[in-house]
């Protein structure tokens, strides 16, 4: 056993890259991870790890035992959660991290249920619309919208979000309705700023079966979700959306959906997480119920 939690050890610090990241994801002391690794490496005869003031990287050998270990731990993981998928054994921490654009009443309702038919598991909920590092975070998985980078992650599709392009009727009120995309000159656009170089995400519209953009000038910038929708709300201007994050707006009227003949193609709605061999069996619980609960959800903005 003492074997097999010193695998444990190393196989998180490999991917955290820090002795103080894994002892804090593992909840023990850092003194303990050092022993066991240390311990782990004179059994094997090996020097698994090169270590600097500033960080913790694999050596070679370091790198062919890491991957026998995921799986050798993704066996055992399989094995001893095989019959723990009736859900109220299943327990531990998981932290999920989701847009603000989910953020809503309905997705915090649904995760409401979800606890309640896995009461032993500890929901840590994060909501940011940054790139977010799952590994060095200690993120299990993460819900995310749009095309994604290529990484190491693996991806699995939820479904396509429509897009909408739409405005508050005051706005319109003021400035007309736009009816062509050449009449969005003549007004001003809420602006989505994207990650750490604040990079102006374009509106998509699609003409004749193609994608065509354009940068809206700016009535007001904006680097958050929600913060983006209340300005389109308050009347600074277009924005353009997904459908999720204003329904209830465009239902109260307090958004008009506009350019409907130009529409988006829709954008993909992806679950991230860093591994498929070595995957808690809260986190694929989990995975597998939003799969199923999350198109429900939103079945009016979310295809299949």
């Amino acid at each position: 056993m003492e074997l097999l939690q010193s695998m444990r050890l190393f196989a998180r610090l490999a991917e955290l890259g820090s002795f103080t990241k894994a002892a804090e994801s593992l909840q023990i002391g850092r003194p303990q991870v050092t022993r066991y690794i240390q311990e782990l490496e004179t059994s094997l005869g090996v020097r698994l790890f090169q270590r600097t003031t500033r960080q913790v990287k694999l050596t070679a050998e370091g790198e062919r035992f890491y991957d026998r270990v995921k799986e050798i731990l993704g066996s055992i993981s399989e094995a001893t959660s095989m019959f723990d998928r009736s859900g109220t054994t299943l327990g531990g921490r998981l932290r999920i991290d989701i847009p603000s654009a989910f953020a809503q009443i309905e997705f915090i309702d649904r995760l409401r249920e979800f606890t309640k038919i896995y009461p032993e598991i500890n929901l840590v909920l994060g909501v940011t619309d940054r790139t977010v590092d799952l590994v060095g975070e200690g993120i299990d998985c993460a819900l995310r919208i749009g095309e994604l980078p290529d990484s190491t992650l693996i991806a699995r599709p939820i479904g396509m979000a429509t897009m909408v392009t739409c405005a508050a009727p005051k706005y319109l009120h003021e400035h007309s309705e736009p009816t062509e995309l050449e009449d969005l000159v003549d007004h001003r656009g809420v602006t989505f700023l994207s990650g750490q170089n604040n990079r102006t995400l374009p509106w998509h519209f699609s003409v004749d079966g193609q994608d065509r953009t354009y940068i809206s000038h700016a009535g007001i910038a904006v680097t958050e979700s929600n913060a983006y929708v209340q300005c389109g709300v308050a009347g600074f201007g277009i924005l353009q959306v997904p459908g999720i994050a204003v329904d209830q707006y465009l239902t109260n009227g307090a958004l008009v959906e506009i350019l409907k003949p130009f529409r988006p193609q829709p954008r993909p709605v992806t679950l991230l997480y860093p591994s498929r061999t070595h995957l808690a069996p809260q986190v694929e619980v989990f995975l597998d119920w939003l799969q199923e609960h999350f198109p429900l959800l939103y079945s009016d903005w979310l295809e299949r």
